[in-house]
């Protein structure tokens, strides 16, 4: 029986008893963890796509060791400026033991999945779409006033007062 899941934003392909490296867990030696994102079971007969989890699949682990990787030197420089940078860093671990991996009862994961309908109730809904109408009356009554044509300025009338003087 194997699973993929998702911890600490990376995917893990995990087997009972096997143990996998992940990024650093805040917890002591021995600690147990419980993994619940899990994206997908195979029991060897069943095959089981979450999603995008698996509702009411959880793994349990326990922390083995913690660790660092060996130093990556990191140097940052631009040609002909006389830049350059040089620094190293060293990422920490932790080797977790996977457990049991488990599948709750089917009554549970019923009550966890959300419906298909609105999350909004129908009165609420109704407001909604209520204000959303007045609001797009409000704005085109805005633009038609913006858009009025504009009366002619004095300055287009000037010329004609010159030609009249000049007669």
């Amino acid at each position: 029986m194997y699973a993929l899941i998702e911890f600490a934003g990376k995917q893990f392909r995990v087997e009972e008893g096997g143990s996998i490296k992940v990024p650093y867990i805040d917890g002591k030696v021995g600690s147990k963890v419980i993994i619940d994102k899990i994206l997908y079971m195979d029991d060897g007969k069943n095959k089981t796509v979450g999603t995008p989890t698996v509702p009411g699949a959880k793994i349990d682990g326990e922390i083995l060791s913690h660790g660092r990787e060996r130093k990556v030197v990191v140097f940052k420089f631009k040609r002909r400026k006389g830049y350059q940078k040089k620094n190293t860093h060293r990422q920490e671990y932790s080797i977790l033991k996977v457990g049991k991996v488990g599948k709750a009862k089917k009554a549970a994961a019923k009550e966890t999945a959300m419906p298909a309908e609105s999350k909004l109730p129908a009165k609420k809904e109704a407001a909604h779409k209520k204000d959303v109408g007045e609001k797009t009356t409000a704005k085109k009554a805005a633009t038609e006033k913006k858009t009025a044509p504009k009366k002619p300025t004095a300055k287009k009338a000037a010329p004609a007062k010159l030609k009249e003087k000049e007669e």
